[in-house]
């Protein structure tokens, strides 16, 4: 693709009116092996979705790319943005959780694009659903995530199926890690987004308070925090599954809007748990380190550690998911005379919650879930319009809509959604009749 489509599409398809400092570094460069460094939230996906791009040739029916993540979330949300932006080409998304007959149905036509799991992707090689040897564009995104999680022997079996490479990509959130033994990355140009050009770290407006709780019990005093923050998007992060289901189960019964996420859940809980996190009907998450990286979410108010992270590194990336990419954030860090505390957990200030708030947190959009999608031939605009002409909703009453393979997630003005799941119920949508429930 030409640069210059690459930009037109950025801008006019996701909204985005400036490339950032990362992203133009990117299209400027000649190099071939790239390396970028960036905090999460920076642009990182748009940046080497600009070198990938650029490295298509016209579509011939044989797969050119492949861009490798450590998980099943950030396959979506990358095949998601590379889709939109390869504009005459085929993306499909491989990963685990995911039906394999839905995956060998959508190379019926051969991709250009393959965003996969390493994992997944060496399952369609050893299947032989799936020829690479055509591939000369390769990305690794969270490259040392993915050494970390173990998949270096899934990812050199796979290099080694690839043809001869011409470009590669390697991104990370951190500082140069190892490098991968099974890639040439000789003559790599490093671009550096992880510091403020003076060779200091880019310093994140964070706003760090620290919540002692009079008990060895941490929960009410959890509770009487997140009664106490205005309105917005949280993750409370704990360090066990099973801490994060009591904890859930703790602040559901206080009647707090919460969403739980850990890798215990099957992908489907997983995904729906994120979508109503991000489009405003469950805005507090409980999760453990899982959703510390790997997840882009925007416009997360605060982070709240209610147990101690384990590492220095786990408290970066925690940290990281709030005041992303020049915002602003709140950081809370709650401690019982139980806690032994680390040398990296620093705060600026204490704070003691009062339990109320004049704009508190609150799920103003309820998740309504349809029993069709892509598959079926559904699109964002066969919603809009079902849910406007047959529902009478306006415009300004429907939230986020996340379209799958075979159901669709849409969120719906909370006061509205009883009585539009009722109405809703004998009507068609592009004649076929849907089944329409509430997620809780």
């Amino acid at each position: 693709m030409k640069h210059s489509e690459i930009v037109a599409n950025i801008k006019n398809r996701l909204g985005i009116a400036e490339l950032n400092a990362m992203q133009l570094a990117v299209g400027a460069s000649k190099a071939d092996k790239l390396i970028l460094l960036a905090p999460t939230g920076s642009g990182k996906t748009v940046a080497f979705s600009i070198a990938l791009l650029r490295s298509l040739r016209p579509s011939c029916g044989r797969v050119q790319g492949v861009v490798l993540a450590p998980s099943r979330e950030l396959v979506l949300q990358i095949s998601d943005v590379v889709r939109r932006l390869a504009s005459g080409y085929k993306t499909v998304a491989f990963y685990g959780g995911h039906a394999m007959t839905d995956e060998v149905n959508s190379l019926s036509q051969i991709p250009d694009i393959i965003v996969a799991t390493p994992g997944r992707l060496l399952d369609h090689i050893q299947r032989r659903t799936v020829d690479l040897s055509t591939v000369d564009t390769l990305v690794i995104d969270e490259y040392d995530k993915s050494l970390e999680l173990g998949f270096q022997d899934e990812m050199r079996k796979i290099v080694r199926r690839l043809g001869d490479l011409r470009t590669i990509v390697l991104t990370s959130a951190t500082q140069i890690a190892e490098m991968p033994d099974f890639i040439n990355l000789k003559g790599a140009e490093i671009i550096d987004c992880s510091n403020d050009g003076n060779g200091k770290a880019a310093a994140p407006r964070l706003n760090i308070a620290h919540v002692e709780s009079p008990a060895r019990d941490k929960a009410q005093t959890l509770i009487d925090l997140l009664r106490s923050l205005p309105n917005g998007k949280v993750l409370v992060f704990v360090n066990h599954r099973e801490s994060a289901e009591r904890t859930y189960d703790i602040l559901s019964r206080a009647g707090l809007p919460v969403a739980l996420y850990h890798g215990g859940l099957d992908q489907t809980e997983r995904e729906k748990a994120v979508r109503m996190l991000d489009n405003g009907s469950k805005p507090i998450l409980v999760t453990t380190d899982l959703a510390a990286r790997g997840l882009d979410l925007d416009a997360l108010s605060a982070v709240v550690h209610y147990h101690l992270p384990v590492s220095a590194e786990a408290w970066t990336h925690r940290n990281g998911r709030t005041a992303r990419a020049g915002a602003s954030g709140d950081v809370f860090v709650i401690t019982s005379e139980a806690d032994n505390i680390p040398d990296y957990v620093v705060w600026d200030h204490d704070y003691n919650p009062t339990g109320q708030s004049s704009d508190p947190i609150r799920a103003d959009f309820v998740t309504l879930h349809l029993n069709a999608g892509k598959k079926e031939k559904i699109s964002k605009g066969d919603v809009v319009g079902f849910l406007c002409q047959k529902g009478g909703l306006s415009a300004d009453q429907i939230g986020k809509i996340d379209l799958s393979d075979h159901q669709t997630l849409v969120a719906v003005a909370a006061d509205k959604a009883d009585s539009l799941i009722k109405a809703l119920a004998p009507e068609k949508i592009k004649g076929k009749r849907v089944r329409i429930s509430r997620v809780e």
